[in-house]
């Protein structure tokens, strides 16, 4: 007799070969003037997204797409950062799952269905040693296989994490067939991630796409257009922190420049 425990399979509702990813970074920027700010922004940032944190944003989003976390594996990090992996699969299904191309709705409407997929968010916080940037990127994907595509957990992601700048990926890979045997590789409408996210986000963001219409291939960049210092210093008010005008002139030209250098994934000053 084997020594193996034969484990019993999950039985899967309905059948829909499909995958549909959901890929993007996150970054905040942040300004810390002294290297004591600096470190307490880290420490910050840390704990505000450690892995017990970043679980609940993960369950929040299985919520919405209506899955079941069946694994959880998470880690935090030394000097810094974590990640998080769910195993996810299917609630039964009680009515066939709409994608419209519009934003998600409340976890509360959603009625939904998966089969196995995951869950996964890895963060990166740092700090420049010299001029006072700091930022705190999070990767994340979520992979569904089945009827409902994860851009639906889009808006709460964007709300959850505050983020300055987004690159996000979306892809529909594979395919599935209908009863009379035809191939399927899409199963909802799609002519950008944008339609997908809420107008309140879009307005406070520049917002470019990148889209290859015949490989099901999507992309959207997102930038922030107002800096509004207030926002972006560590530890207290502009005035408070930055005594002068030019000096907030300054670290607001400095703030810009990373963002737009993070948004266009290339180095402007050297």
């Amino acid at each position: 007799m084997s020594n193996k425990i034969k484990k019993l399979k999950l039985r899967l509702e309905g059948f829909n070969n499909l995958t549909k990813s959901l890929s993007f970074n996150l970054y905040d920027v942040c300004y810390a003037k002294t290297a004591q700010e600096r470190k307490d922004y880290i420490a910050y940032i840390d704990e505000e997204y450690n892995a017990q944190r970043l679980t609940s944003i993960l369950t929040e989003v299985t919520n919405i797409i209506g899955a079941t976390i069946l694994n959880i594996a998470r880690q935090d990090y030394h000097p810094q950062g974590a990640s998080v992996t769910m195993l996810i699969s299917e609630q039964p299904l009680d009515k066939e799952p709409e994608n419209p191309e519009q934003p998600g709705p409340l976890p509360e409407a959603v009625v939904a269905h998966l089969d196995k997929s995951h869950i996964c968010v890895h963060t990166y916080p740092e700090a420049h040693p010299t001029s006072g940037i700091c930022t705190f990127r999070a990767d994340i994907d979520v992979s569904t296989c089945g009827k409902i595509s994860p851009l639906r957990a889009l808006n709460y992601l964007i709300h959850s994490f505050d983020a300055d700048v987004c690159n996000i990926d979306y892809r529909v890979r594979g395919f599935t067939r209908d009863i009379e045997g035809v191939k399927h590789y899409i199963d909802h409408k799609i002519t950008s991630i944008q339609n997908f996210i809420s107008q309140d986000i879009i307005l406070d963001y520049q917002a470019i796409d990148t889209n290859n219409y015949q490989d099901l291939l999507f992309h959207t960049k997102l930038k922030r257009t107002e800096v509004d210092l207030d926002h972006y210093l560590f530890g207290g008010s502009a005035k408070e922190k930055l005594t002068t005008k030019s000096e907030r002139e300054k670290v607001r030209k400095r703030l810009s420049e990373e963002i737009q250098e993070i948004f266009y994934g290339r180095n402007f000053l050297q």
